[in-house]
């Protein structure tokens, strides 16, 4: 999936680049992509590729659009990704980062 406000690159330091943020499943299968441009920020694209995921579903039905948890690295401990994660009752696996572990809620 390709965010229509991201479709160009960006040319930063190195030249022309993009981002892929990616959402898996607990055995890395993709439940969702998106491509951005280098210069967005991880925090940014974190609420597209969550409205993307498509969790996949054996019964009759449409697919569940809400993970039971995420797991994310330590490019993802915003208060912002956070409390959307808590707001959606998504149970959140977020390390912290060293300079930021006071900030987290």
């Amino acid at each position: 999936m390709v965010d229509p406000r991201h479709r160009r690159t960006t040319d930063g330091p190195g030249g022309l680049t993009t981002k892929v943020h990616l959402a898996c499943d607990g055995r890395g299968l993709p439940l969702a992509v998106l491509v951005a441009p280098g210069n967005v920020n991880g925090s940014t694209a974190f609420d597209a590729v969550l409205d993307a995921v498509r969790v996949p579903w054996s019964g009759v039905g449409r697919p569940r659009r809400r993970p039971d948890t995420v797991i994310a690295d330590k490019a993802y401990p915003a208060r912002a990704i956070r409390r959307t994660l808590r707001r959606r009752g998504i149970r959140s696996v977020i390390p912290g980062r060293a300079d930021q572990k006071a900030n987290l809620l």
